[in-house]
């Protein structure tokens, strides 16, 4: 444990002592930023009351940002498997004259 770097995030004004890779730290730092500035859109936009309902809605945009990246690369992961088919069914016509 003696390459892990102890840090410490501000997430909602509460701080959070975590300890991390070396190589997390820039993505922990930079998530922390994300959320606490979803948080002020969320409040500057919406009327809520209780700081837990504005996270709830932090962590479902972030997962359904996370989902939707796992959708499309699915898709696109089908068209270029569907794309390489026709290409090799091409190349076997080709090669077969």
């Amino acid at each position: 444990m003696d390459d892990k770097l102890k840090i410490k995030i501000s997430i909602a004004d509460r701080i959070y002592p975590l300890t991390v890779d070396p190589s997390q730290e820039e993505g922990m730092r930079s998530a922390s930023k994300k959320i606490d500035k979803m948080i002020k859109q969320f409040e500057e936009n919406y009327a809520v009351r209780d700081k837990q309902d504005v996270l709830a809605m932090c962590a479902l945009q972030f997962a359904s940002q996370t989902e939707q990246k796992q959708i499309t690369i699915a898709i696109d992961g089908e068209d270029t498997i569907d794309r390489i088919k026709k290409i090799n069914a091409l190349l076997d016509q080709y090669l077969d004259k």
